[in-house]
């Protein structure tokens, strides 16, 4: 039998040259022995002999020298053996670790869970504490107890999270330090070594308590990812308990103290109240001492107008865009978020499906005039994101003016409507496309008709592939029929 000393308990770099050296001498693992340190030994067992010069090169699947550097992380006293067994089998059945009913893959799989967890379980508990060395200078030292050997594994986890700290991890398998440059490994630690309490711990006590939520609190969900074994190192376990046993009155509490607010009817009902009587008060020309007298004076005005909150928010008024004189005016609902960035109407993801429509049906859209029912973009933030909010009916009614003018300015032949927010605005009222969909539609006082059909942003949102095909041929099919009706946007 050979034997392989390693120098600590999760050393994969020794490993792996021992497993090498093994392989090339073609020892089996029944004759393979691995010991850390100076750990006793099987009787009679030699020192693994040097590596062959001349020993041919082996391979193995790309995934194993991960699985291996896990399985050395385990407590298992039989990991560097049991990984060496797979390195032998490995030669021979090269599909081994996708034999998922393999008892030896399956071994490995729940180990290196097993030391995944732990690692985690080290990211998230570990806490460190303030100390001044003999020069005055600051350092940070945490003590953790893991169950596996994830010191080594982890340790980069925290040199990039805490590069500009100086400190340590103190854990009884292997310690390791971070100077601002490298990191140093070195033996298990002792408790008595474990850091005392710092100025910090009072404060960090106090806001852990008070971001307490008792209504939230699921203590076997809380157990699950914070395992009982854990809160003697941490200094907010001493909290937990009185909080969880003090819960249900700090609920009762909750309750009886929290303010009545109204209903989100209510509120959206006084939302509308408010949009309505913005709307009344609209000076006749929209605050302007005058009503435009060609599209560009248009545009020029829209540029200035705060009529509704939303011109707050957006980066800039999206007036409509084409011909003075183009025979067809489509509307869409409001801007998008590329649309209100560059200042263009459908020139993002719904613009696009927008443009093929219109290349389908042979319609050359700058032959056409393209604006939108409200002008400017409304939205929500998620993040570093904007995402679209439905415009309501007062911001609609303000808006509507503008495109009024558009109409009165350009005198199309036939408008189109994009969605049921388009189709309000131009018909004054609430009209559903279901029962607007596709018709040609008398506009009081004009000679100019409307068309309604859906917005393309909604063709996007459907999730089912084959719906979305039906309503891009349904959507494509109303292209065709405003071609139809006005020959003159057709391509040259």
């Amino acid at each position: 039998m050979y034997l392989a000393r390693l120098d600590h308990p999760a050393d994969f770099d020794g490993w792996r040259e021992a497993a090498r050296t093994a392989l090339a001498l073609h020892v089996p693992p029944e004759e393979m022995a691995f010991a850390v340190g100076e750990e006793p030994v099987p009787l009679f067992a030699e020192p693994l002999p040097e590596r062959p010069a001349d020993a041919p090169p082996f391979n193995v699947p790309k995934a194993f020298p991960d699985v291996a550097r896990k399985l050395i992380c385990h407590a298992d006293p039989e990991r560097f053996l049991f990984a060496y067994r797979l390195l032998w089998r490995l030669q021979e059945e090269k599909k081994l670790l996708e034999i998922v009913s393999d008892p030896d893959t399956r071994r490995a799989v729940e180990m290196q869970k097993a030391v995944y967890r732990d690692s985690h379980k080290m990211k998230a508990f570990v806490r460190f504490r303030e100390i001044e060395d003999e020069k005055g200078e600051r350092q940070y030292i945490a003590w953790f107890e893991p169950f596996h050997h994830v010191v080594e594994f982890t340790a980069p986890f925290f040199m990039r999270r805490f590069p500009g700290m100086i400190w340590s991890i103190l854990t009884p398998k292997r310690s390791v330090h971070w100077d601002g440059v490298d990191l140093v490994f070195a033996p298990g630690a002792d408790v008595s070594q474990k850091p005392a309490d710092d100025d910090m711990e009072a404060l960090w006590l106090t806001y852990y308590a008070s971001i307490f939520n008792p209504a939230r609190l699921k203590v076997k969900a809380m157990q699950a990812e914070m395992p009982k074994k854990y809160w003697h190192n941490l200094p907010e376990a001493t909290l937990i308990e009185p909080l969880i046993r003090g819960a249900e009155a700090a609920q009762r509490r909750m309750i009886e103290t929290q303010p009545t607010l109204p209903s989100f009817r209510h509120e959206k009902q006084a939302e509308r109240n408010d949009m309505a009587r913005a709307a009344s008060t609209v000076p006749a020309f929209n605050g302007f001492n005058k009503p435009p007298e060609d599209i560009e004076e248009a545009r020029e005005q829209a540029r200035h107008c705060k009529a509704c909150p939303l011109w707050e928010p957006a980066t800039q008024t999206v007036f409509g865009k084409g011909p003075a004189d183009a025979p067809v005016i489509f509307v869409g609902e409001q801007p998008g978020d590329q649309e209100d960035l560059a200042g263009e109407p459908f020139i993002g993801p719904a613009g696009k499906v927008f443009d093929e429509a219109l290349a389908a049906a042979g319609i050359d859209r700058s032959q056409a005039y393209v604006t939108n029912a409200v002008k400017h973009f409304k939205f929500e933030p998620r993040g570093k994101r904007r995402i679209h909010a439905k415009p309501n009916m007062g911001e609609v009614k303000v808006c509507r003016w503008w495109l009024e003018q558009e109409r009165e300015l350009i005198k199309p032949k036939l408008i189109v409507a994009l969605g049921a927010t388009a189709a309000a605005s131009v018909l004054g009222k609430t009209v559903t496309i279901r029962d607007t969909r596709s018709k040609l539609i008398d506009l009081p006082g004009v000679d100019t008709k409307l068309l309604v059909t859906v917005h393309p942003a909604y063709i996007l949102r459907l999730p089912d592939p084959d719906a979305q095909a039906r309503e891009r041929a349904a959507f494509h099919a109303d292209m065709d029929r405003a071609k139809a009706y006005v020959p003159a946007i057709a391509l040259g």
